[in-house]
């Protein structure tokens, strides 16, 4: 029987996966899917993510394209938003596809020692005995363990067969595209974020001349969202200049998922974690970032809490919340600006005379700031850090990560 038991291999999935099998604590990991995958995302990870990824020993192996800060635009205008310095550096966020990334966490957790992973793996139902859960039923087999987590994604079937799914806010589609650039095309250094009336755009440099657009809507009947996204793209003139002479080199991709809270209960026996705990509005990019930002956070409680029983889980709540206040404060913020465009031009051309209240609005979408302390004043940026040790691993090719 294995300590520990996670349905879902995705970054939060995996990225707990590594940390409690070097912590010594024995991992069972599944995931349905078969690696390499693509995912419909907008594949930009912001600093505090990468500092997870730091820890981890990976950030130099995953490859990818820094970029400096976020560039929105409303309407005809446009404001850069440099990260701040923290701890007296300069940080930047990294444009990584989701197939290494994905890839690279469930391939290193793999090669953890007291990890089994496993692909194509389909999580049946959770286990029940003596009114707790015990494990899950795992293509048809029993599989215990002393905790379950459910890292299985927006559409969580676990949260569902716990009843601990809430109403939805709204319903949001994305979609996303690869284009390769042109030779001696300049590659962009800042994520842009065009937002527009029903609709944000994103583009995000990668590596290798590589690009990825992003959109996001609401989800609606009507025109397939697909039509929508290249008209959306010829509308922006910058990229007609960006994507002059580059090359399509993938298919659009989309997904739907709800924007949605999980009620604030609890199973003996099982977390929520990542998505499946509860999704914020993707329009900050901060997907990738809260996952591993959780999932280490989680490492903590787990390695400190899993033999003096379940009263650690309320508190692994409290702090998952609490870090993600601010993320969610800042979608709301960039929503309501989308929705009111003359407002926001008026806005970004009064901020763009102050760069340093830009730059630390930008270190709150990066993690690496936050509005407020306990009493109300401006806190200053710094990186999230909790202490996890760092394990090297070897540098792996390009080729190797798709593999």
């Amino acid at each position: 029987m294995a300590d520990v038991l996670i349905c879902g291999g995705g970054v939060a999935g995996s990225a707990l996966a590594i940390l409690l099998g070097r912590s010594g604590i024995s991992v069972e990991l599944f995931e349905r899917d078969i690696f390499p995958r693509e995912k419909p995302c907008g594949e930009g990870l912001m600093p505090a993510g990468l500092g997870v990824l730091e820890r981890l020993g990976l950030s130099q192996v995953v490859g990818g394209a820094p970029f400096r800060g976020v560039r929105y635009r409303f309407d005809k205008r446009s404001v850069e938003a440099p990260f701040p310095r923290a701890n007296g550096r300069l940080i930047c966020g990294r444009g990584m596809r989701r197939k290494y990334l994905d890839n690279l966490l469930f391939q290193t957790a793999a090669e953890t020692a007291g990890v089994r992973a496993f692909t194509d793996a389909r999580v049946n139902r959770l286990l029940w005995e003596n009114d707790r859960i015990a494990g899950a039923i795992v293509n048809g087999e029993q599989h215990r363990a002393r905790l379950v987590v459910a890292a299985d994604g927006a559409h969580s079937r676990i949260r569902r067969e716990l009843g601990f799914d809430a109403r939805r806010s709204r319903k949001r589609m994305g979609i996303r595209m690869h284009f390769r650039l042109a030779r001696g095309k300049e590659q962009n250094c800042w994520v842009d974020v065009s937002l527009r009336h029903g609709y944000e755009l994103y583009v995000t440099p990668l590596a290798d001349r590589e690009t990825v657009i992003a959109a996001l809507a609401d989800a609606e009947g009507g025109e397939p969202i697909q039509s929508r996204f290249r008209r959306w793209i010829f509308a922006e003139p910058f990229l007609a200049d960006l994507l002059e002479g580059a090359e399509q080199i993938s298919e659009p991709a989309c997904a739907s998922w709800p924007v949605n809270g999980a009620r604030p209960r609890y199973a003996p026996g099982v977390v929520l974690l990542g998505d499946a705990a509860g999704s914020i509005d993707p329009i900050s990019g901060g997907g990738m970032t809260h996952a591993l930002l959780t999932a280490e956070i989680l490492s903590k409680y787990v390695r400190n809490g899993i033999e003096s029983g379940e009263e650690w889980i309320s508190s692994f709540e409290q702090e998952r919340q609490k870090l993600l206040a601010n993320f969610k404060r800042f979608a709301r913020a960039l929503l309501w600006l989308a929705a009111y465009p003359v407002t926001a031009t008026q806005i970004v051309t009064l901020a763009g005379k102050f760069s340093s209240v830009i730059s630390y609005f930008a270190g709150i979408a990066g993690g690496v700031s936050h509005l407020s302390d306990s009493s109300g004043a401006p806190r200053a940026a710094k990186v999230i850090h909790f202490g996890v040790p760092v394990q090297k691993i070897p540098r792996i090719s390009q080729s190797e990560r798709g593999s």
